[in-house]
């Protein structure tokens, strides 16, 4: 794919992200949630420009880097997701200032490894940001899940102490 592809898609998908995680959302633990990073990935490398073959060695450091940095914040912006249980028992999600400061701290640090990239020379194509931002997607929506299917466990009532068990029939006597 070409990079003005690779941009549009990127910036389809930050713009559709970003919009969607300040509505409250209700978290679904049973759907596909690791589907559209499995899509970024795929579509990342089908490219060709994934590394520089001129810098192989510093292109690959970079590239760990920028996926270090969507890991973290993917993490990030998943820890400061606000979750709650609804009256109907569903899980709701909706992210909060401090989910923005992430995000903002995210930009911040791929726009200096992008700058740092140039500084040695290193040709930095678009399709080196799909597998970030599918880890970032990924490692949010994993914890998200998890912190979901935490919060309806502990929302449930404790077993007690033979519920399981059958109880004996008494006979009235009369």
């Amino acid at each position: 794919m070409s990079g003005l592809v690779n941009a549009l898609v990127i910036a389809a998908v930050a713009a559709l992200v970003i919009v969607r995680q300040f509505r409250a959302r209700r978290v679904d633990a049973d759907r596909r949630w690791w589907l559209l990073p499995v899509i970024l990935i795929v579509v990342a490398l089908r490219g060709s420009g994934l590394l520089d073959p001129h810098h192989s060695t510093e292109s690959a450091l970079l590239l760990g880097t920028e996926l270090l940095i969507g890991l973290a914040t993917g993490s990030g912006w998943a820890w400061t997701t606000r979750l709650w249980v609804g009256a109907d028992g569903a899980v709701w999600s909706k992210s909060t200032k401090a989910s923005v400061a992430v995000w903002i701290g995210g930009i911040a640090l791929r726009v200096g490894l992008f700058a740092f990239g140039a500084s040695l020379g290193v040709h930095q194509d678009s399709s080196a940001l799909l597998p970030a931002l599918a880890g970032t997607l990924l490692v949010r929506s994993g914890i998200l899940v998890w912190r979901a299917r935490s919060l309806t466990s502990s929302a449930r009532p404790a077993a007690a102490y033979g519920d399981g068990m059958s109880r004996p029939f008494r006979r009235e006597r009369v």
